[in-house]
């Protein structure tokens, strides 16, 4: 899909003015399915939330493995099992079916990819809402930092690395980044900004020399879209809540839920509420 089609439909489904929304009317469109693409540039104003949804039998463990990895999977808030509403997160939340999109393991392996989970939901499931960099995007956006994916209306380019997490229990596995291009003047930027949104990712955790965190291809992504490396610009790299879904795989539950790549749950929680600064 082209940016301008991406752009379309997102207009059909939140109004012209769809990056300054509000976050129930992105939710309200996830649910009644008229919204099912990227959540990056919609609802500037609010925290945008990775899921990981698994069986209480295995949350303690990995409320730990989140605890000890805390870039990859910063902890916005857990519910009680079986639970479909998180009031730290928003009013009115259905979890199985506020986010755009999902993905469905079993032993470890992906088998649907669907835009409502309400089928396969079941009473003993525990949600992890994970902070996103979908969150300081708009501010540096607004700092005057282009970001080549909203632009064209593709989804980020995610990566696995080399990069071994700390383990807890069952989960264990590599860190996983996404990557935005930016030029020197803008990536110093983006460090300052982001540095501030530590539940959002927070700083870059690299700069530059992609195989020197096991990525041998920067053109060739594990996730998301191939963006374009103009010359005069070197590629940034954030840490990246598909972490925990790569977790969850390597861990061969049984039975997990996470979010889609890029298609995240917009919350109710104001953005400049994560900010330290």
């Amino acid at each position: 899909m082209t940016s301008s089609q991406e752009n379309e439909r997102r207009t059909e489904a939140l109004g012209p003015n769809w990056a300054q929304c509000d976050a129930s009317s992105v939710r309200k469109a996830a649910r009644s399915g008229k919204l099912n693409g990227p959540t990056s540039g919609l609802a500037e104003g609010f925290v945008q939330a990775n899921l990981a949804i698994l069986p209480a039998s295995d949350a303690d463990d990995f409320l730990r493995f989140c605890q000890l990895n805390s870039r990859p999977c910063p902890l916005l808030a857990v519910s009680e099992p079986g639970a479909i509403a998180i009031p730290d997160l928003a009013e009115n939340l259905d979890i199985r079916a506020d986010a755009t999109r999902y993905k469905v393991f079993h032993d470890g392996k992906v088998i649907d990819e669907p835009y409502n989970i309400s089928e396969v939901w079941r009473d003993d499931l525990v949600t992890f809402a994970l902070g996103c960099s979908f969150t300081f995007e708009h501010e540096l956006l607004a700092s005057g930092v282009s970001l080549r994916h909203i632009e064209t209306g593709t989804n980020l380019p995610v990566f696995n690395t080399n990069v071994p997490l700390r383990p807890a229990g069952k989960f264990s596995g590599n860190l996983v980044v996404s990557m935005r291009p930016l030029n020197a003047k803008d990536a110093i930027r983006a460090v300052q900004i982001s540095s501030r949104f530590p539940l959002a990712h927070g700083a870059p955790v690299h700069l530059g020399h992609p195989e020197l965190i096991g990525i041998d291809d920067i053109n060739s992504p594990d996730y998301g879209e191939p963006l374009e490396i103009k010359p005069d610009e070197l590629p940034v790299f954030w840490a990246c809540g598909v972490t925990p879904q790569v977790a969850l795989a390597e861990a061969k539950l049984p039975f997990a839920i996470t979010h889609y790549p890029g298609h995240m749950l917009v919350t109710d929680i104001s953005r400049h509420s994560l900010s330290i600064l």
